[in-house]
């Protein structure tokens, strides 16, 4: 189904509604040096690392020694479109290190239109930062990347914690574009409520209150998306979304251990997406969020960080 560039903008899978605003960082000179000290979320340091022809831009949270959390991005957002409540409150217990993939945000580059060239791209910015071995945490679009990654670099992974999840084929993400037809119109705060919350008002309530907090942070933020790596992106989600018969099998090789969270609600990837998961992967773990729709992390930020941090920690 054809889609507008206009669309894309809107960054409807989780939060790309901040994009209206335009935010723009200014530029930065490259710095591959990990800071000493312990950065919060509105605070970190953007830096960049080289990795063939791409500078991948940074940001590491928390000084915490151990496996790091690398976090994966969904569809239209860079490092500023995590609210700090997640990302502040796994660095209380973790090194959490927030990325731009290639042609995102602050990073160089071309923007993939397939999952599994910007698993690769992921993969890539792992190794060029030194690692052998991560935790994910992967929201939407990151978590079908990090899917990828468990499938063709497993060893470079420690445990997932994947939340807006499906897996290849994902019953009702193809509907996608109607989705984002339905939130034409709406100011930036109204989509985004639209696109991760529920109709309750205490899930709307969480959602003004997550909107505001992913503002906070006005030094130095990150590019907003290009229109080409929008499209880019949407192109790999839609193409994430056809048919795969064999996925849920394929994931059945998987033996990492992963936490699976989901809102009950969730419009793009509905829930019964990750149960069909569960059922298939060796070493996870379901939890579903009532009253909770795409953005239940962000909603329930507490809860999840102690979920995922409790799940991590095991």
């Amino acid at each position: 189904m054809a889609i507008t560039t206009r669309f894309t903008t809107m960054g409807m899978l989780a939060l790309s509604a901040l994009l209206t605003f335009g935010f723009a960082s200014c530029d930065k000179d490259e710095d591959t040096t990990t800071p000493t000290a312990s950065y919060d979320h509105q605070h970190a340091p953007t830096q960049f690392v080289a990795a063939g022809d791409t500078k991948f831009a940074y940001r590491i949270l928390g000084n915490n020694e151990g496996v790091p959390l690398v976090v994966l991005a969904p569809l239209g957002s860079t490092m500023d479109d995590w609210d700090p409540a997640v990302t502040d409150g796994f660095a209380k217990k973790y090194k959490v290190i927030l990325f731009d993939n290639a042609g995102v945000g602050s990073s160089t580059g071309k923007t993939p239109s397939t999952i599994a060239d910007m698993a690769k791209g992921a993969v890539t910015f792992i190794k060029a930062m030194g690692y052998s071995r991560v935790n994910l945490l992967a929201f939407s679009m990151g978590s079908f990347v990090a899917q990828q990654i468990a499938l063709t670099e497993p060893a470079l992974i420690n445990k997932m914690v994947l939340t807006g999840v499906g897996p290849k084929g994902s019953e009702g993400l193809s509907k996608l574009p109607e989705i984002i037809g339905g939130g034409q119109g709406l100011s930036a705060e109204e989509s985004f409520l639209y696109f991760g919350f529920t109709k309750s008002e205490a899930s709307r309530a969480a959602g003004k209150l997550s909107y505001a907090r992913i503002q906070l942070r006005q030094v130095d933020r990150d590019k907003p998306l290009s229109d080409e790596s929008s499209l880019a992106e949407l192109t790999a989600v839609l193409g994430w979304a056809q048919p795969a018969p064999d996925a849920l099998k394929e994931l059945e090789s998987v033996k990492i251990p992963v936490l699976l969270i989901q809102g009950k609600e969730d419009l793009p990837v509905p829930v019964i997406n990750p149960t069909n998961m569960a059922q298939h992967l060796p070493n996870a773990r379901l939890i579903v969020y009532e009253d909770a729709a795409h953005a239940s992390l962000f909603q329930l930020a507490d809860k999840f960080v102690k979920d995922g941090s409790d799940f991590l920690g095991e």
